[in-house]
């Protein structure tokens, strides 16, 4: 057989693969979806997912399942996701910690963020500021004062593993103020705040979802301020740390969405989109999400959600080489 005969079937052979795809999604959905959590059931994600589960359900008129796939910085979830069928039935809720942070701080994640495609945006989460209840020091500028002192002890602070972005906002805490700290990475966020509580360790940077308002409104913990514009609705008094004389321009945040492989046809992917943006119009869902500190995604087109998903990439991408992340 030539080669020119050979090329000649492998393009019908792709052409008849990309037809039978768009096909199948003129009828999406026609069949059980997944959505998988790339961590273990009870934590934040598992929340996120399973409140708006059941109405999406209801929305595309096709059962949805929960699949919680932890491991490996949660990139075991997304493996799982590019290991489907790229027709929408399995999908991710992911955020760029998984997708982006992690293919850069660890060797074993092979995955690239351009892999997938960004079909809906969940919820919003700003970073914010924590320190254990007796630290010594009531604002940001008097803890960066206390810790350069002559003799003063050296901070620690906890995250959720290397490459995380606990870490890089720490060291990017670090680096614009000059503060030299211990870092004390943990398996996950429910040890890192016992020993937060515990006074095992001083500070940490983290999403301000899940528990931490009401660790926070019991004194458990003391809140510095929030990684944002703008002050957190359920903390209006707390200052954001730009406000800080060191911190100018400190803003971190956090999103979650719903992503799918990057060669699901277009009306799967805008299927799932009207679907997201309708179900994040629910009362429920809302009050739920907002319960927690996180705030409710924006109505978004999938060209929209492109744009947005590029330049984060690309933001991220930036604050891990700003702080000279190493993959391990």
């Amino acid at each position: 057989m030539t080669s020119n005969r050979i090329l000649r079937r492998g393009c019908a052979a792709l052409l008849l693969g990309l037809a039978a795809l768009a096909a199948q999604a003129q009828g999406f959905p026609s069949r059980l979806m997944s959505l998988v959590v790339p961590y273990p059931a009870g934590g934040p994600s598992d929340f996120v997912a399973r409140q708006i589960q059941p109405e999406l359900t209801r929305l595309l008129g096709q059962q949805m399942i929960v699949d919680n796939v932890g491991g490996v910085g949660g990139a075991l979830g997304i493996h799982k996701t590019l290991a489907a069928a790229p027709d929408g039935h399995t999908m991710v809720m992911a955020s760029p910690m998984e997708l982006v942070l992690a293919p850069l701080s660890m060797v074993a994640v092979k995955h690239k963020p351009e892999d997938l495609r960004l079909a809906a945006v969940l919820i919003n989460t700003s970073m914010i500021m924590l320190g254990r209840k007796d630290l010594p020091a009531n604002s940001v500028d008097e803890l960066v004062e206390l810790s350069k002192k002559p003799g003063a002890k050296q901070l620690s602070y906890g995250s959720v593993g290397p490459g995380s972005l606990y870490h890089l906002v720490a060291e990017s805490f670090s680096k614009q103020t000059g503060v030299k700290m211990l870092h004390v990475p943990y398996k996950g966020a429910a040890p890192l705040l016992t020993d937060l509580m515990g006074g095992q360790i001083d500070l940490v940077f983290m999403p301000l979802a899940g528990n931490v308002p009401a660790l926070i409104k019991e004194g458990k913990l003391k809140a510095y301020g929030i990684a944002a514009r703008q002050p957190h609705p359920l903390f209006p008094s707390l200052p954001t740390l730009d406000a800080s004389k060191a911190l100018e321009g400190f803003e971190f945040d956090l999103w979650a969405g719903i992503l799918v492989p990057k060669a699901t046809p277009d009306p799967a992917v805008e299927r799932i989109n009207k679907a997201v943006n309708e179900a994040l119009q629910n009362a429920d869902i809302r009050k739920a999400y907002e319960a927690t500190g996180s705030q409710v995604g924006k109505p978004a087109s999938p060209a929209e959600l492109q744009k947005l998903y590029t330049a984060e990439i690309a933001r991220y991408q930036g604050i891990a080489r700003a702080v000279n992340v190493q993959p391990q």
